[in-house]
């Protein structure tokens, strides 16, 4: 497949694993009502990630940072991305620096692109605005990143209302959105929601007591000599006339599907039988529930940068950026990728748009942005939103307010230069770093038992052909337990002494021991992270017990 070469590309593929794991620190939460004093993000138990506390974060800080403080948690959780990366375009940006050297922006997408392909759900996808100033070369780099089996389509969106008379060329009225799947075999979008336009097509002339209708062609695309079958007559019963179909446009159902249409009264000659050819009825409740979408996106259907700044104004804000994205473009990505309570990112949040959007769809949203735009913008437009602002799409969706999130910054490295861990690290914190690192996966706060060492079952899927009563070949899974997880840290059994809860001790070991009985698979094996072991190699394997010690055994990657 053929790549991109540039300056500093080989640097640039190391970028995202050179950066270090960062803290995320809660600056305040907001909700309906006024914000709430500041918390920890982290409790001091086990089971406390982010997740348990809020499903809406908005993060101040560098992205490709803040990407990467978040891979932990939410590695393989994320239903959709929408980015509107800088385009660079030589023009000079309040907040961004859109004017980056052409080999500087590859260099600064790549591994944030790296990054945000982890994030991703196996049945996730990406969404990515841009000009054709870069957009030909940022589709090669996103073909290497993701894959070129898994890119969707170039979605043109008429980002203007009408021509740039001024223009010294062309006037360039679109922008490109290029969309990927994670694993493009089994992404499928959803239909589009028909529009009252649309369902006004459906009529009833004939006064038929199912309701309206509308009317498709009864032939298709094939000649007498392909389809012979498909060539024969049928009578109009207003004039009893056999009509015949053309010798290179046959009819599109055989005689018996014909006799049955004509039974459950499908066919169509026109009110008083003046038609040449019938066509076919199809009813609302006959057709698939949505339509197809298209990679043509009118700004007439989702809204141009006009609207956007409309949008912004009418919040009270300012126009600091001169394309921000308007709510419409926004809901038709997460009506065609995303379902209620799916997890959206935006990890170059800009106004906050598809934080608002995502928010008063129903998703669960996680937006980054860097500077103080994202206190002095982002902030309280989204504020807005919970208190139930009427801007962009609130009326069509029926928004009234409610929900909250919680503002974050980057805190200290996780780790620092010796690989020691930071003293504000707490149990969840480590957990997730734990349970990443050796199964390559996000840590599921459902699986851990609150209060307790216990991480999880992590489990080995393989898929093998089985045969049925029948003789038929299926497709089996065999789940197999590898191990079963324990994080021995912040005196999670109560007991902070030195020999005492975060040290394998004997005693320490019969309450594992007898924890790991009440688990999903008490056959399996225990991994044990903790500060020091105090027992023997012969003792851990009578347990079947593997030890790895706090900090050493625990890698930043």
């Amino acid at each position: 497949m053929p790549t991109l070469d540039w300056l500093n590309r080989a640097n640039a593929f190391t970028t995202a694993a050179r950066v270090p794991y960062r803290l995320l620190e809660q600056v305040s939460m907001h909700t309906t009502a006024a914000p709430l004093a500041p918390s920890p993000l982290w409790g001091e138990g086990g089971g406390e990630g982010p997740r348990a506390i809020t499903d809406n974060l908005l993060i101040q800080g560098d992205n490709l940072e803040a990407l990467k403080a978040l891979l932990p948690f939410y590695r393989g959780q994320v239903k959709c991305i929408f980015i509107d990366p800088p385009y660079n375009t030589k023009s000079a940006f309040e907040h961004y620096d859109d004017n980056l050297e052409h080999a500087q922006w590859l260099s600064m997408m790549l591994p944030r692109l790296q990054l945000l392909r982890e994030l991703l759900r196996e049945d996730g996808s990406i969404w990515v605005t841009i000009d054709d100033n870069e957009g030909h070369y940022l589709k090669v780099l996103m073909d290497e990143v993701f894959g070129r089996g898994n890119f969707v389509a170039n979605v043109v969106w008429e980002k203007k209302f009408s021509p740039q008379n001024d223009a010294h060329q062309l006037s360039i009225n679109h922008d490109h959105l290029f969309v990927y799947a994670k694993r493009s075999e089994i992404w499928r979008p959803a239909l589009l929601p028909r529009s009252t336009k649309q369902l006004n097509n459906f009529k009833n002339p004939d006064a038929d007591p199912r309701g309206g209708w509308l009317s498709v062609d009864y032939t298709c695309a094939k000649t007498r000599d392909e389809r012979p079958n498909l060539y024969y007559p049928i009578t109009n019963p207003a004039t009893g006339k056999e009509v015949l179909p053309s010798p290179t446009r046959v009819w599109a159902y055989d005689r018996e599907s014909t006799k049955e249409n004509q039974a459950a009264n499908l066919l169509f000659w026109g009110i008083k039988g003046e038609n040449e050819r019938p066509r076919l009825k199809k009813f609302v409740d006959s057709v698939q529930a949505g339509t197809v979408p298209t990679t043509i996106w009118r700004n007439d259907e989702v809204g141009n940068n006009q609207d956007a700044k409309k949008e912004v104004l009418a919040l009270g804000g300012e126009t600091t950026f001169t394309t921000p994205k308007p709510e419409g473009l926004i809901q038709r990505v997460l009506q065609l990728a995303t379902n209620h309570n799916d997890l959206i990112l935006d990890s170059f949040l800009g106004s906050g748009t598809t934080a608002a959007v995502a928010h008063k769809m129903g998703r669960r949203w996680i937006g980054i942005e860097m500077g103080e735009h994202a206190a002095t913008h982002c902030l309280p437009r989204l504020q807005k939103v919970i208190d139930g602002e009427q801007g962009g799409i609130s009326k069509a969706v029926g928004w009234q307010g409610g929900g909250g999130f919680r503002f974050m910054k980057l805190g200290a490295p996780v780790f620092d230069e010796k690989g020691r861990i930071h003293p504000g690290v707490r149990f969840a914190t480590l957990a997730a770093f734990v349970w990443q690192q050796e199964t390559g996966t996000a840590l599921d706060a459902s699986h851990t038992r609150p209060g307790t060492p216990y991480l999880g079952i992590h489990y080995k899927f393989d898929s093998c052909l089985r045969i049925s009563d029948k003789g038929e070949e299926l497709i089996s899974l065999v789940k197999t337990p590898l191990f079963a997880c324990y994080l021995l840290f912040n005196g999670i059994l109560k007991d902070k002494r030195p020999a005492g809860g975060n040290v394998l001790t004997q005693a320490v070991l019969d309450a594992l021991l007898a924890l790991h009985a009440t688990t999903p698979e008490p056959a399996a094996p225990l991994l044990v992270y903790g500060e020091a072991c105090r027992l023997g190699a012969e003792r851990l394997q009578q347990a079947n017990v593997t030890f790895k010690h706090i900090p050493y055994d625990v890698r930043a990657r």
